[in-house]
């Protein structure tokens, strides 16, 4: 998000607390009325668009905010509890996401992949159209960060949800299970609780969250959640935001609600700039996708792009980075993040020279003979062999 485009969100604030707002729940039409009457009031910044349709048909309409809607901009170009909640299947879609922690797990136990997990074969027999919608979308954009939102808590939920002893006997185990950017994952956490109106105050809903915030997996074990499988299988960071203790809050409530979020949505927004990004070329200035890039001490691996631009999310400090791609030989740099705008960092790949190794000739054969060479030694052997049995000249 560009300076000027964070500006008029602000500015597009104070206006809308000035004029006359309602403050109710709205349904499927109001909701779509209102992301449409938004896209008309700011035209040259927001986008809607639908990313597929529900079981019931429904669009699924997404609003984008950008000062270029619609296109892909590089970012170096410039300096009842679950009411609501499942579909019209009955699935709840925060748990309807293929299971990757599973092979993480595994992996980091074994070796393996620590980033972009595959999906199974099946995974579009085990998930709903809206899920299949939502996770062809992440494939769609190389988004950097996100948050997902719940009501039910007040507190910043982040990754893992699921623990590393998911069931133990058939008993759902919680136990604090960090992810390897666990530091980074409390900041963006943080920032958002020590922004809202009082989430960081931790006693909210008759529970106690230190500083507003937990591990998901230490507040209770939960599987095929969307913030773990945004961690495992993009390169995406996710959080999940849990905003009231009513699910459903009065509607005379609805206003200190927002008020509450307003300035914690926009600084959570601007954590996307912390960190380093740049483009990753071949020496031809060629934009090389699908590049790893990895940061030493963290084990967890991000990619370029389609358009070879990559975004790696970081604490300030410093770091060793590198890029690799098959076919070329790997770059590393030693890289100092700040804690302001993203430090820029571009690779220039060169590819690699193949190692050429000894050709060994294959025995010949000639009138059906073979022909075995032998050492010097064991020919000038087998010449005074036969002269003895020739006897003397």
């Amino acid at each position: 998000m560009s300076d000027l485009l964070s500006v008029f969100l602000h500015l597009l604030l104070l206006f809308k607390l000035v004029a006359p707002v309602t403050f109710r729940h709205h349904r499927y039409d109001d909701l779509v009325r209102t992301l449409y009457k938004v896209q008309n009031e700011c035209p040259s910044i927001t986008r809607v668009y639908s990313i597929g349709r529900s079981v019931e048909g429904r669009h699924l309409y997404v609003l984008e905010f950008s000062d270029h809607p619609g296109i892909h901009e590089l970012g170096p170009n410039k300096h009842g509890y679950l009411v609501g909640r499942n579909n019209a299947n009955g699935v709840d879609l925060n748990r309807n996401f293929p299971d990757l922690n599973t092979y993480i797990y595994y992996n980091e136990k074994y070796g393996g992949p620590n980033h972009h997990l595959p999906l199974p074969d099946n995974w579009k027999s085990q998930v709903e159209p809206e899920t299949r919608a939502v996770i062809r979308w992440m494939h769609s954009f190389n988004f950097v960060l996100s948050a997902n939102l719940h009501g039910g808590a007040v507190v910043a939920n982040y990754p893992y949800d699921k623990s590393f002893e998911h069931r133990v006997r058939g008993v759902r185990r919680t136990a604090n299970t960090p992810t390897p950017d666990d530091k980074l994952f409390q900041k963006l956490a943080k920032v958002y609780s020590y922004a809202h109106g009082w989430m960081y105050q931790g006693w909210n809903c008759g529970d106690y969250f230190p500083d507003g915030i937990t591990n998901g997996a230490s507040w209770y074990s939960l599987s095929k959640g969307m913030q773990d499988f945004n961690y495992l299988h993009t390169n995406c960071f996710e959080i999940t935001l849990e905003l009231s203790c009513d699910k459903f809050p009065p509607q005379e409530e609805l206003q200190r609600e927002w008020l509450g979020n307003r300035e914690a949505l926009i600084q959570f927004l601007e954590q996307v700039h912390q960190g380093i990004k740049g483009m990753v070329h071949d020496e031809n200035y060629n934009n090389l996708a699908n590049a790893v890039i990895s940061v030493s001490g963290i084990n967890h691996d991000v990619t370029s792009g389609d358009h070879g631009d990559y975004f790696r999310l970081l604490l300030p400090g410093t770091y060793t980075v590198s890029a690799i791609a098959p076919g070329f030989d790997p770059e590393t740099v030693t890289v100092t993040v700040g804690p302001a705008e993203p430090t820029l960092v571009h690779f220039h790949l060169k590819r690699s020279i193949p190692q050429v190794s000894p050709v060994r000739r294959a025995p010949s054969r000639r009138h059906g003979v073979k022909a075995k060479v032998q050492p010097q030694a064991a020919r000038k052997k087998g010449m005074e062999m036969r002269q003895l049995q020739r006897g003397p000249a």
